[in-house]
């Protein structure tokens, strides 16, 4: 999977200084910009214009709100590179994305995941030119939206559909990650599970069903289930709700469930309990629904794939250590089509998802040149 292009080699390889400022920098530009799942719009115009600032050519958003642009290459019939990076984050648009520095860290909502991964595109970028690196092939740098919650994937999804397979393979960047090198996906399947009953008064009507009593009890029997440790399988109620009153039979009750597994076969199983539950449990008087709110296809390329190589490779010759893994990302999309991806960090950091969320400093500029060498070498054999 090694390329021609002698810029790429070992001896010619040199870090690139600028880059841990310049990027962090960027990143805490990008955090500022609130980009709620579904809301990615704002951030999204605020890197289409970084893009056309760099004179990328085709810079354009599709209808999801994907941002796409390209890198030429010197050879026009090779096939491209795929480098993304999600916009969105966990956060809805009420929260305070103040950030603070600290002891050699950046602290802020959705500063590693995924604002560091986002300005890892530009880092990338500027040390190719900075270099005079012109590489055989395309590179197409792409901000999507979609990867978090019950964003479901959604804008890798319209990605992988405009490129299909004609690509060396996707690189998928995320911030806090470094060290890892994900080339394996799990599966998941989300539901939002509603209980509807007649409802009523909790005295005057006491011994009818409540929706709320009744979900929980559906809930329970759920949460009985064993599941196997191999292959690694799980199940999460996260949200739970519904009522309007203490003293009243609710009549809906609301909760949602995240089923995951690194086994496919597994997942399928899995599946087929929980919703013989659902439809055990539906009977007069008492309405169950189950909707399916998400879906992230399950997939992999062996630990032994050129593209895995190479990432294990880069990474180790910046002195980091290593650790193939599995996760549910936007990999999981071509990974599930058979097509090659793994997913690099740029840094390290802690409290994903947390409003003290943070990342470390120092590293950026080893995972910058890890991830820079991992696009000079990668190519057509």
């Amino acid at each position: 999977m090694m390329n021609e292009n002698p810029h790429a080699s070992r001896e010619t390889f040199k870090p690139v200084t600028f880059q841990r400022s310049n990027v962090l920098d960027l990143a805490i530009q990008i955090q500022q910009v609130a980009a709620p799942t579904f809301s990615e719009g704002p951030r999204g115009e605020f890197v289409r214009g970084l893009f056309q600032k760099e004179n990328l050519k085709d810079v354009s958003m599709d209808s999801l709100g994907n941002v796409y642009a390209r890198l030429p290459g010197k050879q026009k019939k090779a096939k491209p590179l795929i480098v993304s990076a999600h916009l969105d984050t966990v956060f809805p648009a009420s929260v305070n994305l103040q950030m603070r520095k600290e002891a050699g860290k950046i602290i802020a909502p959705g500063i590693g995941d995924n604002s560091l991964g986002v300005a890892a595109l530009f880092g990338i970028l500027w040390a190719l030119r900075e270099r005079n690196v012109e590489l055989q092939h395309d590179v197409w740098f792409v901000a999507n939206v979609g990867e978090e919650g019950l964003g479901d994937l959604r804008g890798m999804r319209g990605v992988v559909e405009r490129f299909e397979a004609d690509v060396i393979g996707y690189l998928v960047l995320e911030g806090m990650a470094l060290g890892h090198i994900y080339h394996r996906a799990i599966g998941v399947r989300r539901y939002r599970i509603t209980a509807k009953t007649a409802g009523g008064h909790s005295w005057a009507d006491y011994g009818k069903p409540s929706a709320v009593h009744e979900l929980a009890a559906l809930v329970t029997q759920l949460t009985s289930i064993r599941l196997p440790r191999q292959p690694r399988t799980t199940m999460n109620v996260g949200i739970f709700g519904g009522g309007t009153g203490i003293n009243v039979l609710a009549a809906e009750a609301k909760c949602e469930l995240d089923l995951r597994s690194e086994d496919p076969k597994a997942l399928v199983k899995l599946i087929y309990q929980v919703e013989k539950l659902f439809k055990d449990a539906d009977r007069e008087g008492v309405r169950i629904m189950a909707e399916i709110i998400g879906e992230r296809p399950a997939g992999e390329i062996p630990a032994e794939h050129p593209l895995v190589q190479l990432a294990v490779d880069c990474t180790r010759e910046q002195g980091l250590d290593t650790a193939l893994t599995i996760g549910s990302t936007d990999a999981n999309i071509p990974l599930s089509m058979g097509i090659p991806a793994v997913v690099m960090g740029v840094s390290t950091g802690g409290g994903a998802h947390t409003l003290h969320e943070y990342i470390d400093i120092d590293p950026i500029g080893k995972g910058m040149d890890a991830l820079v060498k991992f696009v000079e070498s990668v190519g057509e054999k």
